[in-house]
């Protein structure tokens, strides 16, 4: 995925941005760790290195991998490299770019291409099943660990509250 094309299309993190770059990466970086964690999918981001000075940088953060392209490589250019170098016939590669040029290039690579937008409805709807399997998962907890019929219940809290 191309980090700063995609915090630059999603309105949350490019309201971060204009503020705080690192804290704009930083969330994209969680919310891809969600993504990765609900979907099985491995997710690599990268960030083109004119933002970042330096040298190559690479780091796992959430367990997804973040690459920082060297000083003179775009993220383009790098992601073009990584769809050639995973490319096999058990492995189908998603890239998630609004860039049409790039899209081009890693159709080339026999990736397949995912906008901004189409990962942002699609990581709406992960936030959205995360929150219902929470929802589920507290209401069908039990609120004591010894299953009580509520007359019972009813007892022991008036007990604990020091009542009779």
């Amino acid at each position: 995925m191309d980090g700063y094309n995609i915090i630059g299309a999603w309105p949350e993190l490019r309201a971060l941005k204009t503020g705080d770059l690192a804290s704009a990466r930083d969330r994209l970086i969680e919310k891809m760790a969600e993504y990765q964690a609900f979907t099985g999918y491995k997710v690599i981001v990268v960030f083109d290195a004119h933002y970042v000075q330096g040298i190559e940088k690479k780091y796992k953060n959430y367990k997804i991998e973040v690459i920082f392209t060297r000083e003179n490589e775009t993220a383009d250019e790098r992601i073009e490299k990584l769809a050639i170098s995973l490319a096999n016939i058990k492995t189908q590669i998603h890239v998630a770019t609004s860039d049409y040029t790039e899209q081009w290039a890693i159709f080339g690579q026999g990736a397949l291409r995912k906008s901004a937008r189409e990962l942002l409805r699609e990581m709406e709807s992960i936030e959205k099943n995360i929150g219902k399997n929470v929802q589920k998962s507290l209401e069908s907890k039990p609120k004591t660990k010894i299953q009580l019929p509520d007359e019972i219940a009813e007892i022991f809290e008036k007990w604990r509250r020091g009542g009779q």
